[in-house]
């Protein structure tokens, strides 16, 4: 196989591998659902469905929604007087019928998990969903200076993306206040698990600092790329290597902060649960709840994503050897 023809394939796999990347940004990764006989199937054909994407996690519920009181108030009454406890999280002055306009399921699940002391969704993994688009910027800059052979090229490809990438992290999270919104938005989602001001205003600032921490190490990884690149030949195929494990990457971190919120349950939970590791892929029980987790079809994208990315890398290596 000629230069010129390995150069086309290398070319074309990286840009697949970068669209495919990007695709499974904005799709949904993974799917979580419970179900109980509480939640009738006919009601709730899905169950309590959630969806988990790279950016956070939505609503994965189909049904029109109108038994969701009907399941609230059979747990309700299966709980008793305990359930005036958790009037914080039910939100009485939420529409949770919501008729034909759907159900939020997020909420709904809040709800079931608050029973059994367990955290808010929207706490787990604050930094790596705050930062998540700036991570892929990163990684798409790489991909795309992997695809000249040309060292300086690659450095300028390089250097250009990365400042930008960096300017509008800047911009978007610090000039622009976005990290002080969401430090507010963790504060309040944080606040209907318990009401510890105190212990609530040092997580927050945690939050700030370690989101602020990340952002220098992506920073710092920026600089470290473009030197391996500028000082290693082979270091090169690295900038394809590591987009290519951002399926075990996602998968490592998702089991992560499922430890994180089956090891850190409060003890005023209703149903005394002792700690437990969620069902990161399959099929699980947690008291009266079937879980369901399996992956969705963005998880699909991203392995097609890593397919062509270790592809391009290969031809990319074969063809360095043989130019010695």
């Amino acid at each position: 196989m000629n230069t010129q023809k390995q150069n086309s394939m290398v070319r074309g796999l990286t840009l697949l591998a970068t669209a495919l990347m990007i695709a499974a940004y904005f799709s949904p990764i993974w799917w979580v659902s419970l179900t109980a006989p509480n939640y009738p199937q006919d009601v709730f054909p899905d169950g309590i469905r959630i969806h988990f994407h790279f950016n956070g996690v939505f609503n994965g519920c189909t049904s029109a929604g109108a038994g969701t009181r009907l399941g609230r108030e059979t747990m309700q009454a299966d709980m008793g007087e305990d359930t005036e406890r958790y009037n914080p999280i039910l939100d009485k002055d939420k529409d949770v019928n919501k008729d034909a306009r759907g159900l939020d399921c997020v909420h709904e699940m809040n709800t079931i998990n608050h029973y059994v002391g367990m955290y808010p969704i929207d706490t787990g993994s604050p930094v790596e969903l705050r930062l998540s688009k700036f991570i892929f910027a990163f990684l798409a800059v790489m991909m795309l200076a992997f695809v000249s052979t040309v060292r300086k090229r690659q450095l300028a490809v390089l250097g250009a993306g990365f400042s930008a990438v960096t300017i509008w992290m800047v911009t978007d999270q610090i000039v622009m206040g976005q990290l002080d919104v969401f430090a507010e938005h963790y504060y309040h989602e944080a606040s209907t698990f318990f009401n510890q001001p105190d212990v609530l205003m040092r997580w927050t600032a945690n939050l700030k600092f370690a989101t602020k921490a990340a952002m220098a190490g992506l920073g710092v990884a920026m600089l470290a790329v473009m030197l391996g690149v500028w000082k290693i030949r082979n270091f090169s195929l690295l900038m394809m290597l590591v987009p290519a494990m951002l399926p075990i990457f996602f998968v490592l971190d998702y089991a992560g902060w499922l430890w994180f919120f089956g090891h850190n349950l409060h003890p005023w939970g209703a149903f005394t649960v002792k700690p437990f590791m969620p069902t990161v892929f399959g099929e699980g029980k947690v008291a009266q709840f079937s879980t369901y987790s399996y992956p969705y079809y963005g998880y699909a994208l991203l392995m097609g994503s890593s397919v062509a990315s270790i592809l391009a890398l290969l031809i990319r290596r074969k063809q360095m050897r043989e130019q010695g």
